[in-house]
């Protein structure tokens, strides 16, 4: 039979490549971005109450009522931004069917979506979908800092869409103040939509704050910002996310949604509405992975990988160019077969496959795990 396929460039993606290769060659897997340590207690009796009592039919397309409500307490409790749980908050099935769902309801054939690179690999394919133009902004190593003249020079009459990611998969950094200030100040006046990626929100460290669209009250009316229950609980594998934007917005995305997921398993949305009642569930968690962070920093000390900081998520960058200049992705494949620790290369994160010898590892395992990835890292 012949077809046209919508996406002809994309294959396997890296995460499976490399997770196959670890299994494979019995390799510690930090590449793929999970938790090896289980969700909570607490969590996973709230769920299965739930499944236990009944809660099994159909939820309501924009999701159970009380979970929305706690959202909306949370968001006003962290960001100060009042949103009304009926008409600005819809829970999805998990945070990428969120920003494909997002960019199907606003961006068709001939728009340009600005995205900034290295970026989650969603985002391109999810564009190009829609017959639009992906338009990266390339960071560069070590800092992966925004000129904003720069980026300001790439918007056009067709710029419809800008998605930004704050903390940043893979880079582990974070937008400041400033940085929303100047989106603010660039999307002003314009039809320009902001898809905001916050799904590390609370994975935040040394006392930094997370600077959500939400606190921006002009930029929030022109945004929808995207969350992980996954990435906040661990629990990667239930695939729950919601989405925050104004009415009018949510209005429109409601309009995919219900075609596409319609709705959301319904136990487990209302075990964890039970569980973010209280707010240490969330709040505890910058400390609970900064110690992490810090704990495989020292365990790397000794290493000739050369670590580059780490503001946010539960990604570490390391540049190996003191070790080899070989392309990262031949690197990444070589640490998994020869020294048994499996990472992503980063210039799998751009499109035009900006190579600056650097690779990601995941912090997001046990101390046990983290001290054996180690031993194994420091001899390379």
């Amino acid at each position: 039979m012949n077809f046209t396929s919508k996406l002809p460039d994309v294959g396997t993606n890296i995460f499976t490549i490399m997770s196959g290769l670890a299994n494979e060659h019995n390799a510690l897997n930090l590449s793929q971005g999970f938790p090896n340590f289980d969700v909570a207690e607490e969590l996973k009796e709230r769920v299965n109450f739930h499944m236990q009592n009944g809660k099994n039919q159909y939820a309501p397309m924009a999701g159970v009522p009380i979970l929305r409500e706690r959202i909306a307490g949370k968001m006003e409790r962290m960001y100060g931004q009042k949103v009304n749980p009926d008409s600005e908050i819809t829970i999805t099935a998990s945070a990428t069917q969120a920003i494909f769902t997002i960019i199907s309801a606003f961006i068709k054939k001939g728009d340009e979506v600005i995205l900034i690179e290295p970026a989650y690999d969603s985002y391109a394919p999810s564009i190009e979908i829609c017959g639009a133009t992906p338009v990266p902004y390339s960071l560069s190593a070590p800092d992966y800092k925004i000129d904003w003249e720069i980026f300001e020079s790439l918007i056009t009459a067709k710029t419809r869409m800008i998605i930004i990611n704050t903390p940043h998969n893979p880079i582990g950094k974070t937008l400041k103040k400033w940085d929303l200030a100047t989106l603010q100040r660039l999307t002003s006046g314009t039809d320009i939509m902001v898809l905001s990626d916050e799904v590390y929100e609370h994975l935040i460290f040394d006392g930094a704050e997370h600077q959500s669209v939400l606190r921006f009250p002009e930029l929030y009316q022109r945004s929808m910002a995207v969350y992980s229950f996954g990435k906040t609980f661990h629990a990667t594998g239930w695939r729950i996310g919601y989405v925050v934007g104004p009415d009018y917005l949510m209005k429109e995305f409601r309009k995919i949604h219900q075609f596409n997921v319609f709705s959301v398993t319904t136990f487990a949305q209302y075990g964890i509405a039970d569980y973010l009642e209280n707010p240490d569930s969330y709040l505890s968690l910058p400390n609970f992975f900064q110690k992490k962070r810090d704990f495989f920093a020292a365990q790397m000390q000794g290493s000739r990988l050369r670590p580059l900081a780490s503001e946010g998520t539960y990604f570490q960058l390391f540049d190996y160019s003191e070790i080899s200049q070989e392309p990262d992705t031949e690197f990444a494949k070589r640490m998994t077969t020869e020294f048994g620790v499996a990472s992503i290369p980063v210039s799998v994160f751009y499109t035009n496959r900006k190579d600056e010898k650097v690779i990601r590892l995941c912090f997001a395992k046990t101390e046990e795990l983290l001290e054996k990835a180690a031993v194994l890292l420091r001899k390379i």
